[in-house]
């Protein structure tokens, strides 16, 4: 039997947090999870997960400060991470600024809150094979 793959949620609301892991476990993926950025850094290098959602509004540390954080460091540039944010006014021009941006590279996936289950679930079996 194969290992089931491990996705790393990252979410300062605790109802997405849930939605987010049910969805995931209902699907055969074991799911870590962090509520903050610097919580989702020290999580990534230690879990090793196969994947990252990563929420772009949180306290202390946002999103995008930790996705830098991650494309930076040797131990978790590799793990593919989807963005889920609640951003909505000028979602595809906020999607077109994260993409476009030369110190990282743009991310494996990108998608506004709420998420529907299945576009996620596809999205991450592509990305996870």
């Amino acid at each position: 039997m194969a290992d089931k793959k491990k996705i790393l949620v990252v979410d300062d609301e605790q109802d997405i947090i849930t939605y987010l892991e049910t969805v995931f476990e209902d699907n055969d993926y074991d799911v870590v999870t962090a509520r903050t950025g610097k919580e989702a850094f020290d999580k990534a290098k230690s879990e090793k997960p196969d994947m990252i959602t990563l929420d772009i509004t949180m306290p202390e540390e946002s999103g995008l400060r930790c996705y830098r954080d991650l494309c930076g460091d040797a131990d978790t540039r590799d793990i593919p991470v989807i963005i889920i944010t609640g951003v909505s006014y000028g979602y595809k021009s906020f999607e077109k600024f994260i993409t476009s941006r030369k110190q990282v590279p743009p991310p494996a996936g990108f998608f506004e809150k709420p998420v529907e289950r299945e576009d996620l679930l596809k999205k991450t079996r592509l990305i996870l094979g």
